[in-house]
């Protein structure tokens, strides 16, 4: 049987992962697991202590109000960490991208195997977290079930873009921008930790026009239970425009980079 071209580009990726599996599971599973102590259970435990807080959480106890940002914030992280420094490796440090193109594999088709990997690298992480959740009764919910194509598609929308970025990219110094000046604001004010209301009013439309405040919302919506199928489809479009943009730029970027 003929092997999808993009699934031969995912396939490179899988032979390296091979060898290096058994520290992915570790951290996969430890990272997650520490967080929701120090922040789920240590930090909850003040937050739980006055009703005025537990009131604007939604009457949630912080542990369950936090999980779900768990889930958008790692699928966020990992797909903007694997869209820098490991596509930048494929032009200019190691080359492979090029003998992908020296093939009969089409730019477009390196790039669908690319978004295969990225999405198969964003599940192993967001899988780790779910693993995490379920050991506790108040994270625990069929919710994850949707919640986790849900912060899939969110890490997605980040590696999307970012990869048509590191594809102009000549120097891996530029990430530092993009993780100092991107990446750690949404962490910290996406509305993982704390409801967006929160924030003052002239820096919501900044959260709310980012992926990861929608990617956040699904993942909460689905894991609590409070989410409308309109609503849903809302955040959803956000997603997937970033990612249909993304994947745009790449093609164009990438055939650019590849036969200038």
């Amino acid at each position: 049987m003929t092997t999808l071209p993009a699934v031969r580009v995912w396939e490179y990726y899988a032979t390296i992962l091979r060898r290096t599996w058994k520290t992915e599971v570790v951290l996969g599973l430890l990272q997650p697991l520490v967080f929701l102590l120090g922040m789920g259970l240590g930090v909850g435990s003040l937050v739980n202590s006055r009703q005025s807080s537990v009131d604007a959480l939604g009457g949630v106890p912080y542990v369950a109000f936090l999980a779900p940002g768990l889930l958008a914030t790692t699928a966020m992280i990992v797909g903007s960490f694997e869209s820098t420094y490991p596509v930048m490796a494929g032009f200019k440090w190691q080359g492979f991208f090029e003998a992908m193109a020296a093939t009969r594999l089409s730019p477009m088709q390196i790039v669908r195997g690319l978004f295969l990997w990225l999405a198969t690298r964003i599940g192993i992480f967001v899988a780790g977290v779910v693993v995490v959740l379920a050991l506790f009764p108040d994270t625990r919910s069929w919710g994850l079930v949707l919640a986790v194509p849900a912060a899939v598609l969110c890490g997605l929308s980040f590696a999307a873009v970012i990869a048509a970025y590191a594809a102009v990219c000549e120097y891996d110094a530029s990430f530092n921008y993009v993780q100092r000046f991107i990446i750690t604001p949404l962490f910290l004010f996406g509305g993982a930790f704390y409801p967006i209301e929160s924030l003052p009013v002239g820096l919501r439309p900044i959260a709310w026009v980012t992926p990861l405040w929608h990617g956040v919302e699904l993942c909460r919506g689905f894991s609590l239970h409070t989410m409308g199928f309109v609503t849903a489809l809302g955040h959803l479009a956000v997603i997937v425009a970033y990612i249909a943009v993304g994947i745009v730029m790449c093609r164009r970027l990438f055939i650019r980079r590849l036969y200038r």
